[in-house]
């Protein structure tokens, strides 16, 4: 992990085109700005663990389930 020391205003870049910038550092909280393409999805931990989750969970039909889908035609 690589870790780095940064004021209020200051910024990283990740691969040269996200900037994550320090936006107000209050105590033990701090916000930031996350500047990155659309195509690059940006969650909290907690959010991002909750999405995949619900992803698998998703993904687990059973066969007895599939049979009772609707067929094309019929």
């Amino acid at each position: 992990m690589l870790v780095l020391s940064r004021r209020t205003n200051e910024s990283i870049i990740v691969n040269g085109n996200i900037t994550i910038t320090v936006l107000e550092i209050r105590g033990d909280h701090i916000r930031i700005g996350i500047d990155a393409p659309r195509e690059i999805s940006v969650h909290r931990e907690e959010i991002h663990a909750e999405l995949a989750r619900a992803n698998k969970a998703a993904t687990g039909s059973r066969a007895a389930d599939v049979a009772r889908l609707p067929r094309p035609g019929v």
